[in-house]
């Protein structure tokens, strides 16, 4: 299955090809303030499975760490992506493929919520151990 997505003003599209690896919601503090929610709608995939379809002179980058390279378009600010080179993911915005079924698996880095989201899914306090993270999970 392919899914099509573009930035806000149109001038860069995304394709995304098969399954994500991973859906799900992040808390942290970063992905807050990237997204301008309280909470961040994530789908990870494969570098392979993401595609600047068009527009690619119009993405700029952002690395606040060596963890996240943010993507966004140059042109109206609108975000795209964040490739995570460590983890060997991408995480493309949900909400920029409006015809992905989000269906969230886990919730991470919940120790730092501040909108608690009883929704009987997984809460690890920070990244699966997999990742680099404790594992260790949080109560509702």
């Amino acid at each position: 299955m392919k899914h099509v997505g573009n930035c806000f003003c149109g001038s860069v599209t995304i394709e995304v090809t098969g399954e994500p690896a991973a859906m799900g919601y992040c808390h942290c503090r970063s992905c807050r303030s990237w997204s301008g929610g309280p909470v961040n709608a994530f789908s990870l995939w494969k570098p392979e499975a993401v595609r600047i379809a068009e527009g690619a002179q119009n993405v700029e980058t952002f690395a606040k760490t060596p963890l996240s390279q943010r993507k966004y378009c140059k042109k109206c600010g609108g975000h795209l992506m964040t490739n995570h080179p460590p983890l060997d993911l991408i995480d493309v915005f949900t909400s920029t493929i409006p015809t992905l079924a989000f269906t969230p698996g886990v919730h991470v880095n919940y120790s730092e919520t501040v909108l608690p989201m009883r929704d009987g899914l997984p809460k690890l306090k920070d990244f699966p151990a997999e990742f680099g993270g404790s594992g260790e999970m949080m109560q509702e």
